[in-house]
Parts: C-alpha cells; sequence; structure tokens
C-alpha cells in the first residue's frame, strides 16, 4: 500500500491508548486500516508474551511510515508492447509503552522530562 494511505491512518491512532486505537481502526472506512489493525494487533500480543505488558494498559506512544521500495511489473499490451506497473510498498513502525509506567513518571520531585526516561517496550516493522 502506499505511504500515503497508510500515514492517513496511522495519524489517527498515534497517541492513544490500545483499545482505543482497535476501535478507531475497526470503524474507519479505508483498505489501509485491516492490516493496520492486524499489525496493532499482534505488536500487543508480542508485548503482552514478551515483556508481559497487560493490553488494556498499553499506549501507542509511536506511529511511523516509511517508504519501501518499488515493486515493479510489467503488464502485456496490444501488438506486443509492454506497459509499467509501479507498486509502492511501506514500512510501518508501531511502538507501545505502558501507560502505569508513565504515570509512575510524573512524580513532581523528579527534575528529569517526563518523556526523557521511558524507553519503547517492542517495536515491529511491518513491510
Amino acid at each position: 500500500m502506499s505511504v500515503f494511505k497508510a500515514r492517513r491512518v496511522i495519524d489517527q491512532i498515534r497517541g492513544r491508548s490500545y483499545e482505543e486505537a482497535l476501535m478507531i481502526l475497526e470503524l474507519m472506512p479505508y483498505r489501509a486500516s485491516y492490516p493496520i489493525f492486524k499489525l496493532v494487533y499482534s505488536a500487543a500480543a508480542n508485548a503482552s508474551h514478551n515483556m508481559g505488558l497487560n493490553e488494556a494498559d498499553s499506549l501507542i506512544s509511536k506511529a511511523e511510515v516509511n517508504g519501501g521500495a518499488l515493486v515493479k511489473k510489467l503488464r502485456p499490451r496490444a501488438r506486443g508492447r509492454s506497459y509499467p506497473i509501479k507498486k509502492p510498498t511501506c514500512h510501518i513502525t508501531i511502538v507501545l509503552k505502558d501507560k502505569s509506567n508513565l504515570n509512575e513518571s510524573k512524580i513532581p520531585n523528579k527534575k528529569k522530562k517526563i518523556w526523557g526516561n521511558i524507553k519503547p517496550l517492542i517495536r515491529i516493522n511491518y513491510n
């Protein structure tokens, strides 16, 4: 899928909670929302299995879409000619964080930045 089509969907779920993002993706009318829905679901399953993260407490902290390679094909046309088809691809990165870690880090006695000491839990690339 194109980068622009995927970014239109990703911009809607960035910064939202896991459950809210799934509800938004289920109701969006775009074709790009289903692969992103599967990606968010898989990222949460990996985070709960590998890191012991509770899915209900997770937050989509970072979601980005980068351009991938063009898949080039040739389509046969009349009189022995061919027509090139360029199919764009993209790389989607989803980073989940735990909401409870965010609430604990907002202690007013600390002088560090709130977002400075939080590390991403899991990263998944979708090609």
